[in-house]
């Protein structure tokens, strides 16, 4: 297995919540974190210990109130690190896909979650994983911002493209 390191201006996350007047839109670069894989035998495969962190912080949507109150409602100060770990591979639904099982720590709470993805090696130096997932989070703790009439969906749609350079 080689070890690649990401690189945190090139991780990207989006997060889509459906609301009761427009989509709220969050994304940010930034992500962190170790990720180990086989390359060489065509489709390349991950292994342990991958993991990927994200400073809670760092969501945004660009909307002063609705981030001020998600700010809030994540208790950054508190939990400030969201932290993805792989537990499990699997082969996925179609050619050049994995299915992945790994431990989800949001808001202070680990849950256990699957997500499809894709991964291909950019150049014998880059690797490239992407995949999403709708996450409730209410599974973390957490109740969707309402603010008046405005009232967000707790199911999000969370979509990630992680960039990674090999380490010598």
């Amino acid at each position: 297995m080689a070890r690649f390191r990401l690189v945190a201006e090139k991780s990207e996350l989006w997060a889509e919540a459906r609301s009761s007047l427009h989509p709220v839109r969050v994304h940010t670069a930034g992500l962190s974190g170790v990720v180990e894989a086989e390359l060489g035998s065509g489709q390349p495969t991950l292994g342990m210990p991958t993991h990927v962190e994200l400073e809670a912080r760092r969501l945004r949507s660009g909307n002063r109130l609705l981030d001020a109150e998600m700010e809030r409602r994540l208790d950054t100060r508190s939990h400030p690190t969201i932290r993805a770990e792989l537990t499990g591979v699997a082969s996925g639904s179609s050619p050049g896909t994995l299915r992945l099982t790994g431990a989800l720590t949001f808001h202070g709470i680990t849950c256990t979650l699957e997500v499809e993805v894709t991964v291909r090696e950019e150049s014998p130096t880059v690797l490239i994983v992407e995949g999403g997932r709708p996450i409730d989070i209410r599974d973390f703790g957490l109740q969707p911002p309402s603010l008046l009439l405005f009232r967000v969906d707790p199911r999000v749609q969370v979509q990630a493209r992680l960039v990674a350079i090999r380490e010598p």
